[in-house]
């Protein structure tokens, strides 16, 4: 039972509306936020192509992110990723569910399906 009780270290931001997002700050990190933390309804985001932290959209009981909020979640991964610099980057989102480990991979190595791509630019929310 001590492995669920292990948390991962992780920057939490919260946005307007109750909800919360949590980004991996170490690849352990990442896959314990993506594979143990993560509730199966939870948006999951990662910077397409490159390295980033794992970042997971976390809903109040019964409500679904709107448009600004899922770019906002999307926006916060680039940001905590390679690409922060960059212009406009390509972020995969795919609820938290279709994310899974490939057997004998390293850690912070996910495999994911049913992902979409949302182009943002990167940034963290006002506060």
């Amino acid at each position: 039972m001590r492995g669920k009780d292990i948390q991962p270290d992780c920057w939490t931001y919260e946005l307007p509306g109750g909800f919360e997002v949590l980004a991996g700050k170490t690849d352990a990190d990442n896959d314990l936020l993506s594979l143990k933390t993560a509730k199966a309804n939870d948006l999951w985001f990662h910077v397409h192509g490159m390295p980033g932290s794992h970042v997971i959209l976390r809903h109040p009981a019964g409500e679904k992110p709107d448009t600004a909020t899922v770019k906002q979640a999307a926006a916060i991964a680039a940001w905590h990723s390679k690409a922060r610099n960059a212009g406009t980057v390509p972020v995969s989102c795919t609820e938290a569910k279709h994310v899974g480990k490939p057997r004998g991979s390293k850690p912070g190595s996910v495999s994911i399906k049913r992902e979409k791509t949302i182009k943002v630019r990167p940034a963290l929310p006002m506060v």
